[in-house]
């Protein structure tokens, strides 16, 4: 059992789906770790209209990029070129974005959305903590995949709260406290998907 809110079914079904678009990408002559650096591109763009104050286009370019990273993967799978260097890559790149999409959301709010800029603050620590989490356990040889927010689930989340605050008139009125919800909501998940991890490794090491 994962924890996760979505199910490992679901997933590997979006995976699926996936797969073909890769091959297609990958018949235009692009490469796994190619399509790993155009989607941390796209991630740091968001980071930059989120600075901007630009919510709404933040949003989508989290959401279009958060899609767009299931390429890289299936396209090594179905060709059969994954490798360690390029986990490590799409690991390290996929962090580094959203990190970035959370100071871009800190900058910006930094002189006239204080709440804003205490929960960006918040959701970066935990969302950080996190994969440090899994990637701390998997390397004293514990599995530390499980939680309720792992980053595909934070970035929808991120995306949604973006996007609604960046509308127009705000959507029934509330404009950025949707982006606040999301940022509370990614920080709250974060800080349980951690504690989750910790008592998953626990567990595994049979200490009560």
């Amino acid at each position: 059992m994962s924890g996760s809110l979505v199910s490992p079914a679901t997933r590997q079904r979006v995976r699926d789906l996936a797969t073909p678009i890769a091959r297609s990408l990958g018949r235009l002559g692009l490469t796994p770790n190619g399509l790993t650096v155009i989607g941390f591109l796209g991630t740091c763009a968001a980071a930059v209209a989120a600075a901007a104050h630009a919510w709404l286009l933040a949003g989508v370019l989290v959401l279009a990029f958060g899609i767009f990273d299931l390429f890289d993967g299936a396209l090594a799978r179905a060709t059969g070129r994954t490798s360690k260097f390029g986990a490590f890559l799409d690991s390290t790149l996929d962090r580094t974005g959203e990190n970035l999409v959370y100071a871009g959301i800190a900058v910006s709010a930094a002189l006239s959305f204080t709440i804003g800029l205490i929960l960006a603050v918040l959701a970066l620590s935990f969302a950080s903590s996190v994969t440090y989490a899994r990637a701390k356990a998997e390397s004293l040889g514990f599995h530390g995949e499980v939680g309720v927010a792992p980053r595909s689930e934070r970035l929808v989340v991120l995306a949604a709260g973006l996007i609604l605050a960046g509308i127009p008139g705000g959507v029934l009125g509330f404009g950025q406290a949707w982006l606040a919800l999301a940022l509370a909501i990614i920080a709250l998940l974060s800080a349980v998907t951690v504690a989750q991890r910790i008592l998953h490794v626990r567990a595994q090491q049979g200490e009560g």
